[in-house]
Formats: structure tokens, C-alpha cells, sequence
């Protein structure tokens, strides 16, 4: 058994959780390329039937929820120390290192505002905040994919129409916020190639959520679109009034020409039906989708997507609610979760919407946030999880669901492999079923109860 809770107040008292960490698990046989002072570590029963999956040890439930976990299950994984304090101390490195595994990997955002040491022993404000543009940046992400119910939205990373160039940005003395635009192309044409692939594959309608009438950014992005499905068998329903690509042609080229000469190769034979639409129009669409179980992808920007995967996280609950009100006043009581399942819609309030970056080289990474994380181990830490009766103890349910469905896409054919994840999973859900234990309680009955990988 680990010591947790002797970690969570490392942590929590600015101690050494490297040194404390260290002890726990040995060096890796792998380091990201070009980084060979990298810190990997690795554990788990290494036995060569199972590709291993990284990890990112960050913060609070974040980083003491998979220590839980991968001991739990005893797969073999790596591991790249990446809390606050030490992405501070290693000037954001770390992230370069996680970024470049090669390995399929899961990454909990961090705590975007956290206080950590400076040499000076003064607190500052963690360089890089969250770090998430800067690993994207570093691991060549192109994307994310966020699939929810029927809706699967596609996000061009970075695809931000302002900059993360901090030379480049400033405030004028009239109070003017200026920057430049600085979305790499080559990574909008990935981006794009993946929504039709999508599209291809599932047979789901496809939409795109740009707005090339009024940003230029957005006119370069669905004029790359516009030259992939051009020679494709794809069905384009609502088109825009002019070809972006023949408006932006010489600065797409530009673009073009930098991409591997077979970046097209086999899209000949693709097809299916596109709808190109304004980002706007899209909100309202998506709602319509969702009601009406139709399944979508949707190719979006950074900016918008965000806004987009926020819609779909927050509109199933007044879906509910409002359903539930008109029950009422036609003098029905009822269920409304219950009725909602029954209905057909698996969508939640979010908080279960996986995420998935892919790269330009390498495997995918698989994300996930905590949003309270760090108030809810407080409760650990004084002492009382349940504040009295008012709250529930922390559910580490989402990493198991995080490094099953890591696993299964780093190993896709071992079937074995497949059938234990479900297992544990299960095992899991029979523990935490009815009146959730604390977490230590819970770390231990699941220790006594899922037989590690490989034992």
C-alpha cells in the first residue's frame, strides 16, 4: 500500500514530492527524443504483451488519483513528474519531455493560477499558468477530438484567432489590446483531413464551424478545406457563396506545399455529406442534433470549439429540466433522469466528455480536467470528506475510465487485454455503488478487490 495521504500533505506543504516520488518507482527504459535529461519513470508489470501508457503526474486528485490507480491495477505505464512546482522549477520543460513520449498518453489539465516557490523563495504565479498551450506547442498537437452523445466536435489546435506570442502582444495607451494571429497552417490542413477521415469512417453528417466571412483566419481554414474535398466523393449540402480557396489561393499554397506530397493519397474514395455553415449558426444547430440523436462531427476552430464543447457539457441539463416543467404542468410526476435514458440520450452534465489530442507524429493523448480537484482534497486533508454530511468524498471513477479507454487505443487487438479493463471497471462500480467511500477506504477495498494486471 502507498502512503497517499503522507503525499497529499507533501504536496499540499510545498515538501519534495520529486524525492517522494522518486522512491516509488525506478527510471525508464525510454526518453523522449532530444531530451536526455529527461525524467521518465516507469512501473507496473512491464511483461511486453501490453504497450505501456504515460502518464502526467500533475496536481492535488489529479496527480494522487493515478498514483491510486496505476498501483491498482499494476499495468506497465511511464511517468513524467509535471505538478506545478516542478513545471515552475524545470522553466515548462517537463511538458516538453510528456509531450514527447512516444507513447499514448493521458494528461490532466493543471491548475491554471497556482502558487508555487521562486528561487528567491518568494510565491509567484507558476510560469505558463496551465502549460496546456505550451505542451500542445511542444508535443506538435494539430487537434482535439471531443466526442458527447451523438456529437463529435473536431478542434484545430491552435488555431486561435490571437496570439500566444508574448513579444508580439501589447496594450496600447488607449487601452487597445492588439496581438497577431498565429495559427500554424499545416497544423488547420491536419486538422481538416482528420474532420473528413471522421466523417468518412462513421457516416455521421458533417459540419463546419468557421467564419471565413469575417476573419481571415478563419477564410485560410476553410479555404484548406475547400482544396481536401476537392477530387473527393464527398456531398457538400450548404455551401458557401465563395470558394475560400480560390479567394485565398496564393497564401494556401504556401501552405500546401509545405505538407508531405501524399497528403491526399486514398481521400479520392472518401465521401459523405458536408454542410458548411458560419460558427454561429452552429450553436442552434447542435442543440437540434442532440434532440434529435442525429449524429454529427463538427470541424471547428480553437476558439469556437471551446465554446461549442461547452454547449454540448451544459445543454443536456435544462434540456432536463425544462422537460421536467412541462411534465409538471401537464400534472405528470416523474423521473426525469430516468426519462431522459429511456428516451435514448446518454448525454450527462459534462463532466464525462472525453477529450483526445492527437499529434502530428506520435500517439494520441488523451486528456482530461479536474475541476475542483484541489478543494475537494482539502476535505482529505482536514480530515473530513464529507464536511459534515453536506459532501460526498472525492469519485476517482473518471482515471479508471481515462486508462481503459488509454489502453484499449494504444493496444486495439488484444481482446484479453479488453475483457480485464471491463473487469476492473466493473469491480470498480460494485465498490463505489450506494454511499461512496472516502478515499483511502476506497484505495484500499480496491486493492483487496482487482487482481493487478499480469499477477
Amino acid at each position: 500500500m502507498i502512503d497517499l495521504l503522507k503525499i497529499a500533505k507533501i504536496e499540499a506543504g510545498g515538501g519534495n514530492l520529486f524525492n517522494e516520488l522518486s522512491s516509488l518507482y525506478k527510471d525508464s527504459d525510454i526518453k523522449p527524443s532530444d531530451y536526455s535529461d529527461a525524467v521518465v519513470w516507469q512501473g507496473g508489470n512491464h511483461d511486453g504483451n501490453v504497450n505501456p501508457v504515460a502518464h502526467s503526474l500533475t496536481d492535488a486528485y489529479a496527480l494522487l488519483g493515478t498514483i491510486a490507480a496505476i498501483d491498482i491495477l499494476g499495468l506497465p505505464f511511464y511517468a513524467v513528474p509535471m505538478w506545478s512546482q516542478f513545471r515552475h522549477d524545470t522553466k515548462l520543460e517537463a511538458l516538453a519531455w510528456f509531450g514527447n513520449i512516444p507513447a499514448t498518453s493521458i494528461k490532466w489539465s493543471t491548475a491554471g493560477d497556482a502558487y508555487v516557490n521562486d528561487n528567491d523563495g518568494k510565491k509567484v504565479v507558476v510560469m505558463g499558468k496551465s502549460g496546456n498551450a505550451h505542451l500542445r506547442t511542444q508535443a506538435g498537437v494539430y487537434c482535439n477530438v471531443r466526442p458527447y452523445g451523438p456529437i463529435t466536435v473536431v478542434r484545430s489546435m491552435p488555431c486561435l484567432p490571437y496570439s500566444q506570442n508574448k513579444s508580439k502582444f501589447k496594450v496600447d495607451d488607449s487601452g487597445i489590446v492588439h496581438s497577431e494571429m498565429n495559427s500554424p497552417g499545416v497544423q488547420m490542413a491536419y486538422a481538416n483531413r482528420l474532420f473528413l477521415k471522421l466523417v468518412n469512417d462513421s457516416g455521421s453528417i458533417g459540419r463546419i464551424a468557421t467564419k471565413p466571412t469575417q476573419a481571415m483566419e478563419d477564410g485560410i481554414n476553410a479555404g484548406l478545406h475547400s482544396w481536401l474535398i476537392k477530387g473527393t466523393k464527398f456531398e457538400v449540402g450548404r455551401k458557401y457563396a465563395v470558394d475560400p480557396y480560390e479567394e485565398h489561393k496564393e497564401s494556401i499554397e504556401k501552405i500546401i506545399n509545405l505538407l508531405p506530397p501524399d497528403f491526399k493519397k486514398g481521400m479520392e474514395n472518401w465521401s459523405g455529406k458536408i454542410e458548411q455553415h458560419i460558427a454561429d449558426t452552429n450553436y442552434g444547430l447542435l442543440i437540434w442534433d442532440l434532440i434529435n440523436k442525429q449524429n454529427t462531427i463538427v470541424l471547428s476552430t480553437d476558439l469556437d470549439g471551446d465554446r461549442l464543447t461547452d454547449l454540448l457539457a451544459d445543454i443536456s441539463d435544462p434540456l432536463r429540466t425544462f422537460s421536467g416543467m412541462v411534465a409538471n404542468k401537464l400534472g405528470k410526476e416523474i423521473d426525469i433522469d430516468k426519462l431522459w435514458s429511456d428516451m435514448g440520450y446518454t448525454t450527462g452534465n459534462g463532466r464525462d466528455m472525453t477529450s483526445v489530442m492527437y499529434r502530428i507524429d506520435g500517439p494520441p493523448i488523451h486528456e482530461q480536467t479536474l475541476g475542483s480537484a484541489d478543494a475537494m482534497l482539502l476535505r482529505l486533508l482536514d480530515g473530513d470528506e464529507w464536511v459534515g454530511g453536506t459532501k460526498q468524498p472525492y469519485d476517482p471513477r473518471i482515471h479508471f475510465v481515462l486508462i481503459r479507454d488509454a489502453y484499449i487505443d494504444a493496444n486495439p487487438d488484444n481482446i484479453e487485454l479488453h475483457k480485464w479493463l471491463d473487469n476492473a471497471l466493473n469491480k470498480f462500480d460494485e465498490i463505489y455503488s450506494g454511499d461512496r467511500p472516502g478515499f483511502l477506504e476506497g484505495y484500499k477495498k480496491l486493492k483487496e478487490e482487482i487482481t493487478p494486471w499480469g499477477s
